[in-house]
C-alpha cells in the first residue's frame, strides 16, 4: 500500500483520468473530492465489505452524482 501525506487543497492523480482532492480536514475526518469518468465504479470500502460478508451480494456502487463528488472517510493512522 502506498501511503502519502496531503494537505487541504492538494491532489493525487491516478492514471490519466482520476484526480483525488483533499477538500477539507476537520478533526479525524477528511472530505475527499473525486474526479473520474462516469464508468469508474466508486464504492466506500465498508459498504463493499458489508455487502459481500452478508451473503455474497454484489457490492453497492455509487455514481459521482449520488455521492455529490465528495466522500468523507477517516484518515489512516
Amino acid at each position: 500500500m502506498l501511503v502519502l501525506s496531503r494537505k487541504e487543497g492538494e491532489q493525487l492523480v491516478i492514471g490519466d483520468n482520476i484526480v483525488l482532492t483533499v477538500n477539507r480536514i476537520s478533526g479525524n475526518r477528511v472530505a475527499i473530492g473525486i474526479e473520474a469518468p462516469r464508468e469508474v465504479r466508486i464504492v466506500r470500502g465498508e459498504l463493499e465489505r458489508h455487502e459481500v460478508a452478508a451473503g455474497g451480494l454484489a457490492p453497492v456502487a455509487m455514481t459521482l452524482e449520488e455521492t455529490n463528488v465528495a466522500i468523507a472517510s477517516k484518515p489512516h493512522e
